[in-house]
């Protein structure tokens, strides 16, 4: 039987400042830098790698719950203030049979964890990329749940845990929980791999919903509306306006190649959605024609990289199912 969870028996673990990951020491002298931090897909900043311990994270900053993510009340995202490391949301995700966390805060203190439980608890986490593994072996302590991550980005993982569940079989992995009865129930939640930022880079996809953390970069002109003029008068968005990008490394601003945008489709054009809920608060995009929004965004990257396979978009809706 597992000891009780201890919030304060990790106060002394190391955090990375500038991507938030938890390391399993207090010891500075055997922690040089992060790894996460030290891969072209991430950054140092100015002043270099720093750590601080968990503690110090506990004591300066705090979880705030942002209800009803994208109009529906079952999602609500929680951030934590003042910004921590990345800054990315995590999202609740209230499912008829249990509560799932999509992605993970490096923050965990005893006000989440009676937050969360006043909620029903977690019957699972799942996580998009490495970036944001953060302390999710603490988290899945904290509420004795399995976390999911793919199998291709297992090696970034710097803490392991019997709870880890890195799967490879599919594309998708339906997320099925279990009850104190000890009955397996389906969350009607799926765990979609399109790869791209990272090799094993998921979604979430829930009642039209699709969380895509940063597997799609949500953009200005996503969010932007252009349902009216500036004299009031009804518009429409003009054309070639993207609303996702697809990048290998966000910070540093490196793209996907086509062939990876067009793998990516191949796997996403088989799942419906009208609504995506992207890294951080604030990214929400709500429209009838989303799906179609994602495909004209590829087709606008792989364009202006000067991919020289235009032609394989052709017909692609068509092949949708």
């Amino acid at each position: 039987m597992a000891a009780p969870y201890d919030v304060h028996a990790t106060d002394a673990l190391l955090v990375c400042t500038a991507c938030g990951t938890q390391f399993p020491t207090a010891d500075r002298t055997t922690l040089p830098s992060c790894r996460i931090c030290d891969d072209p897909r991430q950054f140092t900043p100015p002043g270099g790698q720093s750590f601080v311990t968990m503690a110090d994270v506990r004591r300066r900053h705090r979880n705030v719950f942002h209800p009803s993510t994208g109009g529906n009340p079952r999602l609500i995202s929680i951030a934590s203030e003042p910004k921590l490391a990345i800054g990315q949301r995590a999202v609740l995700v209230r499912t008829p049979a249990g509560n799932i966390l999509w992605d993970c805060l490096t923050l965990i203190d005893e006000a989440t964890i009676e937050h969360i439980r006043a909620l029903g608890g977690l019957k699972a986490i799942v996580i998009s990329h490495p970036h944001y593994y953060s302390s999710h072996v603490e988290w899945a302590a904290a509420f004795d749940c399995p976390v999911y991550m793919r199998a291709e980005d297992k090696e970034w993982t710097v803490q392991q845990s019997p709870r880890q569940v890195f799967w490879s079989s599919s594309n998708v992995q339906e997320i099925v929980v279990s009850g104190q009865d000890n009955v397996k129930r389906a969350t009607g939640a799926k765990a979609i791999r399109l790869g791209g930022h990272f090799p094993g880079s998921q979604v979430l996809l829930f009642e039209g919903h699709l969380l895509i953390a940063d597997t799609l970069v949500t953009t200005p002109s996503g969010l932007g509306s252009w349902a009216t003029d500036a004299l009031g008068k009804p518009s429409s968005r003009p054309a070639g306006m993207n609303s996702f990008a697809f990048m290998w490394s966000i910070p540093n601003m490196i793209p996907l190649s086509g062939e990876e945008v067009f793998a990516m489709w191949h796997v996403l054009k088989h799942h419906d959605f009208t609504r995506t809920h992207g890294a951080f608060v604030g990214t929400d995009i709500t429209a009838p024609d989303l799906k179609q929004r994602v495909l004209e965004s590829m087709k606008i990257q792989t364009k202006f990289a000067g991919w020289a396979k235009q032609e394989a978009w052709e017909g692609v809706l068509s092949e949708t199912v």
